[in-house]
């Protein structure tokens, strides 16, 4: 059994959401359940339509896979997104570039499967959060490097270059996870309007609350984003075992 929260908040520096989120408990396609976050990028409508295309796209692909496995069948749907995009930017002059970030995972018994290209995130909270996927951006392959330091990501100048997204030619290169799950188990997957906003420290309090719903974490969140400046759009999905 899990329960879930879903919501996407435009911030208060941008005047549209490029955000798109999906959130069900239900099955879709071959998945029990499936919950997705993407975070357009492009001109002042591309973006919107970039991140709307990708879910729409996965969704309807894992009706139509012919995978057989968790992780083949999200490959697949990531695809089917890529090209989507790609395609549906060849129609109009002001959405050539247009692209997206993507992070959806679903829970198949006592297994979480779990898929990202981009920098939106998904965080475990077990006791302590932790960061399971790997931002696909600029300053994470300077932390890897050593050029910077983990503390110095969310504020550097260049924290929003991205180096991975969908809507791009060739084949896309997601990372997969797969996750043993547990009860009691909280995971967040959030665009980048939360976690620049926001240090995980501060995330982890705000989530290992027990005593609060889903609801009040998530809306807690989105408002402390927006205190902290609003500066992008802010998705959040939670889901609870």
């Amino acid at each position: 059994m899990l329960e879930s929260f879903s919501i996407t908040d435009t911030g208060r520096m941008r005047d549209n959401n490029q955000d798109s989120i999906f959130c069900s408990e239900e099955a879709v396609g071959v998945f029990p359940n499936l919950f997705l976050v993407a975070d357009g990028m492009g001109g002042h409508n591309a973006g919107d339509l970039a991140s709307r295309t990708c879910i729409d796209a996965f969704v309807s692909q894992l009706g139509a896979t012919n995978k057989r496995t968790p992780v083949s069948c999200m490959e697949d749907a990531i695809r089917e997104a890529n090209r989507a995009i790609f395609e549906k930017a060849k129609e109009d002059v002001h959405y050539q570039g247009m692209g997206t970030t993507l992070v959806g995972m679903t829970i198949e018994e006592d297994t979480a499967y779990i898929v990202n290209i981009g920098d939106s995130r998904l965080y475990q909270l077990r006791e302590q959060l932790r960061q399971i996927t790997t931002d696909h951006s600029l300053v994470e392959e300077m932390v890897l490097s050593g050029e910077i330091d983990k503390d110095e990501m969310r504020t550097h100048p260049n924290k929003n270059i991205i180096t991975r997204a969908l809507g791009t030619t060739g084949d896309p290169k997601p990372d997969c996870f797969e996750l043993d799950t547990r009860s009691g188990d909280v995971y967040l997957l959030c665009s980048d309007g939360l976690s620049n906003m926001i240090d995980d420290k501060t995330i982890e309090s705000v989530v290992n609350d027990g005593e609060k719903s889903l609801e009040e974490i998530g809306k807690k969140l989105v408002d402390m984003a927006n205190e902290a400046g609003g500066k992008d759009n802010i998705s959040v999905v939670l889901v609870r075992i």
